[in-house]
């Protein structure tokens, strides 16, 4: 099978590094910030649910407001069963907001473009949104 990386880098305006990892590691917030229930754990080797159910995974490695890397997966009929990609988020602060360089390795050719999309549709945006309303 063939894979692709994902690379991106998100500038939040008046956001600090520790609320977006919050609103990614917080069920309540999680689920508040793209709309479909999510079930995390901040336990290092925890599973999770996100999506909906959509999305599962493990966590692999977590440091508050700095780190987070997870096995992760969507439940897309191209996305063969027994592979996880690797997500990771690294966020900074930066002036006037902060940074968060995101990558995800493994990612099936075949879904790439749509799960490409997706991290801007249902958390990049999202994110940029709610920390424009504070």
């Amino acid at each position: 099978m063939k894979t692709r990386t994902i690379r991106q880098q998100v500038f939040i305006p008046g956001a600090e590094p520790e609320e977006l990892y919050e609103w990614l590691m917080d069920s309540r917030k999680h689920t508040r910030l793209t709309g479909d229930t999510a079930r995390l754990s901040r336990k290092v080797g925890a599973k999770f649910t996100a999506g909906g159910g959509y999305i599962t995974g493990r966590n692999l490695e977590l440091t508050p407001g700095l780190l987070i890397v997870q096995e992760w997966r969507g439940e897309e009929d191209d996305w063969p069963e027994d592979h996880y990609s690797i997500a990771r988020f690294r966020f900074s602060k930066v002036r006037g907001g902060a940074r968060l360089d995101f990558t995800q390795r493994g990612v099936p050719d075949k879904v790439y473009e749509m799960i490409r999309d997706g991290w801007w549709q249902f958390y990049w945006q999202p994110l940029k949104e709610l920390a424009s309303r504070r």
